[in-house]
């Protein structure tokens, strides 16, 4: 397929979703009323948002959080390097990727985002988006716990937000489907030092988790 191709059918497959959104499957969310919860607290916080952009998504975190939100489309950069020949460079551009500071985010969300991308090109993205969150801040992630179908044209999942505890799931097209599921171990190790805090297994075989960044230590009272 070409790049011009693949766009197009993209563009149109996301055009026909957003025309039967409402008609898109609600499933439960457990871990989302919690990554807010830890996010409460803190006055205007920057969340970092993996995409794609959802105009409904901002409206709601922005009125649960009072938040400043960043939107990175990762899925995007995915279906250009598949498109383009390029997917081994994935890890070597993940490392460049992102221009925020360290510890500037104070939540991120994930979706599924890993589902899609091999090993190596999974732990270059999970050492950025460590480096990027801020000490005791909060990542949502979900993860397949299932073997991707071989027979069905890859799509991703459009998560839209319905409220703290229901995501509606609009597929639309992909140039690259899932990988591998990753093991709760491997999951485990390429996060640290991040702690997995929440964790729910979905019926939809998604596993929903919950990772919190250890607090900075206090310094030292003077004498």
């Amino acid at each position: 397929m070409s790049l011009s191709d693949f766009f197009f059918r993209r563009r149109k497959d996301e055009s026909d979703a957003a025309e039967g959104g409402a008609d898109s499957p609600v499933h439960p969310t457990k871990a989302l009323a919690r990554f807010l919860a830890s996010l409460n607290a803190r006055p205007q916080p920057l969340l970092l948002d993996l995409g794609p952009a959802v105009g409904t998504n901002v409206t709601f975190f922005v009125e649960q959080l009072g938040c400043k939100i960043l939107v990175e489309n990762l899925f995007k950069d995915i279906d250009r390097h598949v498109v383009e020949g390029k997917l081994a460079e994935l890890p070597a551009f993940f490392e460049k990727r992102f221009a925020q500071e360290d510890g500037s985010a104070d939540g991120i969300l994930c979706w599924d985002i890993f589902d899609y991308i091999d090993r190596p090109a999974a732990r270059a993205l999970a050492r950025q988006l460590v480096r990027i969150l801020r000490p005791d801040g909060a990542l949502l992630g979900q993860f397949s716990t299932s073997e991707p179908p071989a027979s069905r044209a890859p799509t991703y999942t459009k998560y839209v937000v319905i409220d703290r505890a229901n995501l509606q799931y609009r597929p639309y097209a992909a140039a690259h489907g899932k990988q591998r599921p990753l093991h709760n171990r491997d999951i485990q190790r390429m996060f640290e030092p991040l702690r997995i805090t929440e964790q729910f297994l979905l019926k939809t075989n998604l596993r929903e988790m919950v990772f919190r960044k250890p607090a900075a230590p206090s310094e030292p009272r003077n004498a």
